[in-house]
């Protein structure tokens, strides 16, 4: 089922909801800066979840290449988590829902998922930030921005093609990454003492497995960290993509 529904802004959102029918659970699936609900890593965890009978929602954040409203210039952390809060709300009004729910998210998705988890933990059953960002200071030292940093500030503006979009050239200005730098998921992570799963590719320069292990080595709870060889920070290859789903049935079964 697709729906479009409206955000805080009157903004328009894509959800697509899938096995509403399911009885196992809920879980709610988050992509990444610039990110899309059909992007194959993020269908690959929705997929997971529907096979272990759960109900699966994804959603195109506002400010991003999907199917929602606003421009990608204004995409936030700040943006993305109100969008997070405002499907979850969204979704307490229909029949399938039902608490606690599980959070997946795909690097700015994992940090919102997790956000979300701090500030309601009573409300999340587990939680698997992929590749997450972990703080917008932990951000700013990757080698993905420490050699972009000074012309980003200087300029304003930082340009990337896109992967995911071939022929789309991303643009992002410094305010982004200003915003990044309020956020931070280390002060809290107490509060993360439900189920963890995290993954991360050994050749991420975005949020690289050093930083991944920061945030693990601070998780309380039940957790779980695991590394997919040769991937970068979005998982691309076939291999890479039976990999993660197969961390991820693992997971789900044991939570």
């Amino acid at each position: 089922m697709k729906e479009f529904i409206k955000n805080r802004k009157g903004q328009k959102i894509s959800v697509i909801a899938e096995g509403e029918e399911n009885k196992n659970g809920l879980v709610f699936v988050m992509h990444g800066l610039g990110g899309f609900k059909e992007q194959p890593h993020i269908q690959a965890m929705a997929e997971t979840f529907l096979e272990n009978r759960y109900t699966a929602v994804r959603f195109d954040t506002t400010n991003t290449f999907g199917e929602s409203g606003g421009k990608y210039e204004d995409a936030t952390i700040t943006s993305y988590y109100a969008d997070l809060e405002d499907v979850i709300k969204w979704a307490e009004s229909q029949q399938w829902y039902k608490e606690p729910f599980v959070l997946a998210g795909h690097s700015l998705g994992g940090i919102c998922t997790a956000l979300f988890a701090e500030n309601f933990p009573e409300k999340v059953k587990a939680l698997a930030p992929i590749s997450t960002v972990v703080s917008g200071k932990l951000s700013l030292e990757t080698d993905k921005h420490r050699g972009v940093v000074e012309g980003w500030k200087k300029t304003g503006w930082l340009e990337e093609k896109s992967v995911s979009k071939p022929g789309v050239v991303k643009s992002l200005p410094w305010s982004h990454m200003e915003d990044r730098i309020r956020y931070d998921l280390l002060p809290n992570v107490k509060k993360l003492s439900m189920s963890v799963l995290m993954v991360v590719g050994d050749k991420d320069a975005a949020t690289p497995p050093e930083h991944q292990k920061i945030l693990f080595s601070a998780l309380t709870g039940p957790k779980e960290f695991h590394v997919i060889k040769g991937s970068g920070h979005s998982f691309r290859k076939k291999e890479e993509i039976v990999e993660l789903k197969k961390m991820f049935s693992e997971w789900i079964k044991k939570i």
